[in-house]
């Protein structure tokens, strides 16, 4: 009978476990598929090049799918091609997943930038950050036609994943993995 008494709640609070667990994740979380595919749709505003693909299948991330991603976003103006931050991608999945974007495109004017190109644009603007995050690949800065830029940006507030900076002159929502803050 103790067997069975102490079984049986093992199972409860392991269960209860895994539940206080998942209340604790970001809501987004929740929605990201941890089976199946994610996929981004990604559009160059500046080489006018598109990708549509798979980056994580299966539990696992997919080495094709991330060199597509690593290529699309390279920084355009010098052509350095960089590893991008697994974790911006999911936070883009996040992204797409509450604003009910779901498979639109999303517009990229900004992913990563090299150290010369950053520093070019730092010297000529009080807005680029000397230690900018997408000389890391850990940053976007996004549109997806079709949602209100500020929904898009209270829809980022929301994940607390990271850093939100909001352009509207510019049109676009900056989103990084780096700590939570926004602008």
């Amino acid at each position: 009978m103790l067997d069975v008494a102490v079984s049986s709640r093992r199972r409860f609070m392991t269960a209860g476990a895994g539940l206080i667990g998942a209340a604790m994740l970001p809501k987004a979380a929740l929605a990201i598929p941890m089976q199946g595919e994610r996929r981004l749709s990604l559009y160059n505003t500046h080489t006018s090049e598109k990708i549509n693909t798979v980056y994580w299948a299966d539990g696992r991330y997919v080495a094709e799918g991330l060199q597509d991603v690593n290529k699309i976003l390279r920084d355009w103006r010098t052509g350095d091609v960089a590893p991008i931050d697994r974790g911006l991608l999911d936070l883009l999945t996040h992204l797409r997943g509450v604003t009910d974007a779901g498979n639109k495109q999303i517009h990229i004017i900004s992913g990563y930038r090299s150290p010369h190109t950053n520093a070019a644009l730092a010297s000529k603007s009080k807005g680029v950050a000397k230690k900018s995050l997408h000389q890391l690949g850990q940053a976007i800065d996004i549109r997806i036609p079709g949602i209100d830029l500020g929904h898009l940006r209270k829809a980022a507030l929301s994940l607390k994943e990271g850093g939100v900076g909001y352009y509207p002159a510019q049109d676009f929502v900056h989103v990084d993995t780096g700590r939570v803050r926004f602008w």
